[in-house]
């Protein structure tokens, strides 16, 4: 499944949840976490369970949830009651580890049996730089059925190291930390064999500045973008999405080689392409 938008709704708010439905985001991630007040979260979980029940089938979009982090004594909670049919996936925060994608993988197979809901089905998208222990171990990411992606965030890693920003100057590019953090993301999903999914860009009414930071984002490497509004949705679902041009290329690096089976290197418009220009082309028409 592509994952290029993934909009986060908060779990107790009627009003946007209504909203959601109308998004054309590939992905709705109802949150029980940081846009939840503590009080709020007893109230959050029954409206996202009675959400998934009740809309899963009307939604163009996946259903996923933001849980509260593992080690917390919300967690397993929130997980019980979301782990309902309808429900595509789970995004983890604060992971610290893929021990903690293993450990999850766990706690979804027993409540995958208990509400009949096929083994494998409620897929993990983990948070993977939201603390210093997670950044510095990233190298431990593996293919893993259960995950659909990997993504990165920089606001919870700024307050744990007592950052006052997580960028140069107002407005400026990202610090050193958090470019190394995106990078190690970018890796991390290579090495799972899965998508890596860029963080938010926080100022929602800066429709240049979001579409300048996905297409920078793009040429690296991401195949997506958490959106934290719906005005977001439609820009990022164009950015990470190949243009015409881009796909009429890249079918005549596919036909030019399936045409030539025994050459490894080929010349089209001047350029010389190879296997990795053959792989890439084929990424961009779906083709794995």
């Amino acid at each position: 499944m592509k994952l290029r938008s993934l909009l986060f709704v908060p779990g107790d708010s009627e009003r946007k949840l209504q909203k959601a439905i109308d998004s054309n985001a590939d992905v709705l991630i109802l949150d029980l976490e940081d846009s939840v007040a503590a009080s709020r979260k007893p109230i959050a979980r029954g409206m996202v369970s009675d959400y998934i029940r009740s809309q899963a089938k009307n939604h163009n979009a996946a259903l996923y949830v933001r849980i509260n982090p593992l080690d917390s004594s919300s967690a397993m909670v929130d997980l019980a009651t979301a782990c309902v049919p309808g429900l595509a996936g789970i995004l983890l925060p604060k992971t610290q580890g893929f021990e903690d994608i293993i450990r999850l993988g766990y706690c979804l197979d027993a409540l995958e049996a208990r509400v009949g809901i096929e083994h494998g089905t409620v897929k993990i998208l983990p948070v993977a730089t939201e603390t210093p222990q997670a950044v510095l171990r990233m190298n431990g990411f593996v293919p893993s059925p259960r995950l659909s992606g990997v993504t990165w965030g920089a606001e919870d890693l700024s307050a744990a190291i007592g950052a006052f920003s997580n960028r140069d100057e107002e407005g400026g590019d990202w610090s050193p930390l958090y470019i190394w953090a995106g990078a190690l993301c970018l890796a991390a999903a290579a090495a799972a064999k899965t998508q890596a999914i860029d963080t938010l860009h926080a100022n929602f009414r800066d429709d240049a500045g979001l579409r300048t930071a996905c297409r920078i984002s793009r040429r690296r490497g991401f195949r997506g973008r958490i959106a934290i509004h719906p005005d977001q949705v439609d820009m990022i679902n164009e950015a990470y999405s190949p243009s015409e041009a881009e796909l009429a290329h890249a079918r005549r690096i596919v036909e030019a080689f399936a045409a030539n089976p025994d050459v490894g290197t080929l010349s089209i418009d001047g350029c010389m392409v190879d296997m990795p220009h053959l792989a890439q082309a084929r990424h961009t028409l779906g083709h794995n």
